[in-house]
C-alpha cells in the first residue's frame, strides 16, 4: 500500500509541475496563434521553455569551456601522477577547487531536459486525445479538436524519419562546436593518452545516431522540440565559443 501511495504521489506530483503546465501552455499558445499551425505552437512552446532555461545552459557551456581550457594542466597531472591514481585524483580535484569549477555542473541541464522529455511524450502521445480537456485549467477554454499538421504538411502526432534525421545532423553539428582539446607544448608530453579528445570525437557521431534512433519511432513533434532545442544550444554554444578580439590583437594589425 504505501509504495501505491508513493507512486501515486510522484505521478500526482510530476503532473501538476510539468505535464500539465506544458499541456495547457501548449494550447493556450495553439489557440491563440494566427492560423493555428501545431508546428509553429511547438516551435513557440519550445522557445519559451529554452529562455526558462537559459542561465542553467549558459553556465553549463561556460562550465564546458572551463574544463576545455583546464585540459592542458589535467594532462600535466595525469603525466606526473601516471604510475599513482590516488595522488592523480586529489591532484586533480585540488585543481578543480583552485579554478572553481565543478566538473558535473555541465551535466545538470541534460538531467533537467529528461522529465521534461517525458512530460512532453505525454503531451504528445496521450495529452492531445479526445479526453485530453480534463487536463485544461478552469481559465482555459478547449480548443475543440488539435490539428497535428506541421506547415499542412507533417502529422506531428505521428513518427518522422525527416525530422528525426535533421534533429540528429543538428546534434552532430552542436558537438562539432566544441573546441577540440588545446595540446600541450613538448614531445614528451604529447604521449599521453588523449581521452577526453577521444570521448569527443565518438560523442560527434554516437550522439546524433543515438537521437535519430530515439526520435524516429516516437511522435515528430518530439523530433521538432528536439531540432529547436538544438539549434537554440548551437546559438548559446556560439556566444561561448565565438573568439573575441582584444583592443591589443586589434593595435597589433595595424
Amino acid at each position: 500500500m504505501d509504495i501505491i501511495l508513493i507512486k501515486n504521489f510522484f505521478v500526482s506530483t510530476f503532473n501538476l509541475i510539468l505535464y500539465q503546465p506544458l499541456f495547457n501552455a501548449l494550447v493556450l499558445i495553439y489557440k491563440y496563434l494566427p492560423g493555428h499551425d501545431f508546428g509553429i505552437a511547438v516551435i513557440v512552446l519550445t522557445i519559451l521553455i529554452r529562455i526558462i532555461l537559459y542561465p542553467l545552459g549558459m553556465q553549463a557551456i561556460k562550465s564546458q569551456k572551463n574544463l576545455q581550457e583546464l585540459q592542458p594542466k589535467l594532462k600535466e597531472i595525469q603525466e606526473k601522477y601516471k604510475n599513482d591514481k590516488e595522488k592523480q585524483a586529489r591532484a586533480t580535484m585540488e585543481l578543480y577547487k583552485k579554478e572553481k569549477i565543478n566538473p558535473l555542473s555541465g551535466c545538470l541541464p541534460f538531467l533537467i531536459q529528461i522529465p521534461i522529455m517525458i512530460a512532453l511524450y505525454q503531451v504528445f502521445w496521450r495529452g492531445l486525445q479526445e479526453d485530453s480537456a480534463k487536463h485544461l485549467y478552469s481559465f482555459i477554454a478547449n480548443p475543440g479538436q488539435i490539428n497535428h499538421s506541421f506547415l499542412g504538411i507533417i502529422n506531428l502526432g505521428q513518427p518522422s524519419i525527416g525530422l528525426a534525421f535533421l534533429a540528429g545532423i543538428s546534434q552532430f553539428f552542436q558537438v562539432r562546436m566544441i573546441p577540440s582539446q588545446p595540446k600541450i607544448a613538448g614531445k614528451e608530453k604529447n604521449k599521453a593518452p588523449d581521452f577526453a579528445g577521444a570521448f569527443q570525437k565518438q560523442t560527434t557521431y554516437i550522439l546524433p545516431i543515438f537521437t535519430f534512433f530515439i526520435l524516429w519511432k516516437l511522435p515528430s513533434a518530439l523530433a521538432l522540440y528536439w531540432l529547436v532545442t538544438t539549434v537554440f544550444a548551437i546559438f548559446q554554444q556560439y556566444l561561448i565559443f565565438k573568439p573575441h578580439k582584444t583592443s591589443f590583437s586589434k593595435g597589433q594589425g595595424n
